[in-house]
């Protein structure tokens, strides 16, 4: 079995094999006369064609911060860390509160899960925890000294009127329902969300350090038994206000973020991760990349955070935004091929190569080589990249959809399998 050093210096020898590759066969590294364009665009396309060409090629650059952030973290830090190692004893880690969100819909789920993650805390040897479950419907959760279900009243309005989940969280911190003091913890977890001990490990430590009062950490998708193989072949930490009107109920950890950084607090990552489930159809992987595009879209615009601290994010919008327009210029690339500088023929070719790359890396994260063996591992890497055209398309459709539809919805994706079995 490889260790973790092994695994993240062939992890590396992959991407920049894969982005020397992928330079070569697009051009941005010309090895032979062909690799060059020998045609005047202005004489051979005319004048509103080529500036629009090139005007299409200049935008893949508004990918280019969030790809040199994703390529830095991937190749200076260890993606492939050992166990975590606690740092501490937990018996001396201060509250922590697991708070669960829910509308209700998928009882059996939330009290399958709520045991599993308290049976995981107690293995990894936390005792002073709590686990919440906000609901808009009552589930029934068991009583047990470690859980507490919360049922918000239908008629509860927040200040500013938010809704969904931000609702829900902020009914929480109300006085008469709020039971933990000022140096307790909360971590806020996705109904259909697993602890695992190394997650939990790293919660510990971070708690422990108490060096920064935000965190957030890694979630897998493929851990368990896969639902739908393309959804998932195709695809935390999270105390400020939830009370932050309509505009930050869509996507209400991203706005809470947002405001926290905003208002000066300090963010570190967790150590460990949790598994989730990738959307069981395409449907809702479509309903869900168009919400997350929408909810960003309105923290974006939202007056109440400065522009300081959200331009990264509003660069990144941006790029998402344009995607349609940047995927017409792969196309139009081919047909209509344009001279540009060598630069940036190679920044094009490093952007496109290195977001192929992230899809490989998906899978390799995501799925064991160990559990799936080697055949099956290689056929879920080839799965991915296959997909690879499905999710572009999808991801238009969805940034089509979130820009033209209306922004103030929640659609809820389906959590259970157990629901779609027809009796």
């Amino acid at each position: 079995m490889l260790n973790s050093t092994s695994k993240h210096i062939l992890h590396c020898a992959l991407l920049f094999g894969l982005l020397i590759v992928f330079e070569i066969f697009c051009g941005g590294i010309k090895v032979t006369e062909s690799a060059f364009v020998a045609i005047d665009p202005w004489e051979e396309y005319g004048t509103l064609l080529t500036i629009v060409l090139y005007l299409l090629r200049l935008l893949t650059f508004l990918t280019l911060p969030q790809v040199l952030f994703n390529f830095f973290g991937l190749v200076i830090y260890n993606a492939f860390p050992e166990k975590v190692v606690l740092k501490g004893s937990p018996l001396l880690a201060p509250f922590i509160c697991i708070r669960i969100v829910t509308r209700g819909d998928y009882a059996e789920l939330v009290k399958t899960n709520v045991l599993r993650n308290m049976n995981t805390c107690l293995d990894t040897g936390l005792e002073n925890f709590l686990i919440e479950v906000v609901t808009d419907k009552p589930i029934g959760l068991p009583k047990h000294r470690r859980t507490r279900e919360i049922v918000v009243p239908k008629e509860y309005k927040t200040k500013t009127g938010a809704m969904f989940k931000a609702r829900a969280l902020q009914y929480c911190l109300e006085d008469t329902v709020n039971v933990l003091n000022n140096n307790d913890w909360v971590v806020h977890l996705d109904e259909e969300t697993l602890l695992t001990e190394n997650s939990v490990r790293g919660i510990i430590n971070f708690v422990l350090d108490g060096k920064h009062p935000f965190g957030q950490g890694l979630i897998t998708y493929a851990n368990e038994n896969v639902v739908n193989w393309l959804t998932t072949l195709a695809d935390s930490f999270r105390a400020v206000s939830f009370d932050n009107g309509i505009d930050g109920s869509v996507a209400e950890d991203c706005f809470f973020a947002m405001r926290a950084f905003a208002q000066g607090y300090t963010f570190n990552f967790i150590e460990g991760e949790m598994y989730e489930k990738s959307p069981f159809t395409l449907t809702d992987f479509l309903q869900q990349r168009k919400r997350w595009l929408q909810g960003i879209l309105l923290v974006v615009r939202s007056t109440e955070i400065p522009l300081r601290n959200k331009v990264l994010l509003g660069i990144s919008l941006c790029s998402w935004i344009t995607m349609p327009l940047s995927t017409s210029n792969m196309i139009f690339a081919a047909i209509y091929p344009i001279p540009c500088p060598n630069l940036i023929d190679f920044v094009c070719a490093f952007i496109a190569g290195f977001n192929i790359y992230m899809y490989v890396f998906g899978v390799i994260k995501s799925f064991s080589l160990y559990r799936f063996g080697l055949v099956k591992f290689l056929a879920c890497v080839l799965g991915a990249l296959c997909t690879i055209p499905i999710n572009v398309v999808i991801e238009n459709v969805a940034v089509i959809w979130g820009l033209v539809g209306k922004k103030n919805k929640f659609y809820v994706v389906q959590k259970d399998v157990r629901a779609l079995v027809t009796v």
